[in-house]
């Protein structure tokens, strides 16, 4: 497909390899992994994850940018951030692979998995009571898109589920509450903890033990659980290993951590109520994600508005 007269795509991506991306992005518009040079004014779109600090700051005629995952927090972090709309992913391949890891977590705690497989290391055939999922309470703490879908598919096995989000929102079948008012209440009637909050500056830290102290421990469980599959500098590390430590927790499975990769000196590696998963819970795949940037690019030239942008004074 031809490329002339349309703005070249910045592909600014640390971490892992771009080749793919580029290569779908290519299909439509020409795309360079560095500016020609810092006021490049060919330059009509970045796609960018971890861009390097400063990259974005003086291209003239930036149109936007399109984060390539779920999260803006990295895209923030730069302090030369033009004052442009940011796009955030959203994608139904998104949600499906957070979904069905929610699901997974939920289903492996609720069925007393962890148990099992210790039981397996003893060869000891023990069965335990198992309530339904009628009689468990999942609260999904951020009630976007991720939230929303993986709520869906919990309340299709038959789980009672709660939602917290900073605004009030209405969501069928699901039991809301909002704002600080709100969080101890919704902490309160919880079993399983499900965290998919964006990382912003008042979401930094926010599990922390007082916070986890809140979670219902008296349940068909025999004590609450954390999942966290947001981001890691959501969650005190030290604080996770002290409510599992004490009691406060029953188990937690974990995608995210503050520091990543995970060191291995880490103690969530080897504690025996924790799953550790390396940050996989959903993989931002290109060949889902690209089509629908560069639809928005097109529909943006044709004068229609971009979808998905982020609200900087919320942070996502």
């Amino acid at each position: 497909m031809s490329t002339k007269g349309k703005g070249k795509i910045l592909l600014s991506i640390t971490g892992f390899n771009p080749q793919r991306w580029y290569e779908l992005l290519s299909a439509e518009r020409e795309v360079v992994l560095e500016p020609d040079g810092a006021a490049d004014p060919s330059i009509d779109y970045a796609v960018v994850w971890k861009q390097k600090p400063g990259t974005l700051a003086k291209l003239p005629n930036l149109k936007a940018i399109f984060s390539i995952g779920a999260g803006v927090d990295h895209v923030f972090a730069d302090p030369g951030l033009p004052d442009v709309p940011i796009v955030r992913v959203v994608a139904d391949n998104l949600s499906q692979h957070m979904s069905e890891y929610v699901l997974w977590r939920v289903l492996d705690h609720h069925r007393q998995g962890q148990l099992y497989r210790a039981q397996q290391t003893k060869k000891a055939w023990h069965e335990p009571p198992q309530r339904p999922a009628e009689d468990i309470s999942v609260g999904i703490m951020g009630m976007g898109n991720l939230g929303r879908a993986a709520a869906d598919v919990l309340k299709a096995v038959g789980f009672r589920i709660n939602g917290w989000s900073r605004r009030p929102q209405e969501v069928a079948g699901v039991t809301t509450f909002s704002g600080e008012a709100g969080l101890v209440p919704f902490l309160n009637a919880t079993d399983i903890l499900v965290v998919l909050l964006p990382l912003t500056e008042t979401t930094k830290g926010i599990i922390n033990y007082g916070l986890l102290k809140e979670l219902r421990r008296r349940n068909g469980l025999g004590g609450a659980v954390l999942i966290n599959a947001g981001r890691g500098r959501l969650q005190r590390d030290a604080d996770i290993l002290r409510a599992l430590d004490d009691g406060t927790l029953k188990e937690a499975s974990l995608d995210v951590f503050e520091v990543e990769p995970l060191p291995k000196t880490s103690p969530m590696w080897n504690h025996p109520k924790v799953f550790v998963t390396p940050h996989a819970a959903a993989t931002s795949d290109p060949a889902h994600l690209v089509a629908p940037m560069l639809s928005q690019m097109a529909a943006f030239e044709r004068g229609e508005p971009l979808e998905n942008v982020v609200d900087r004074n919320a942070g996502y």
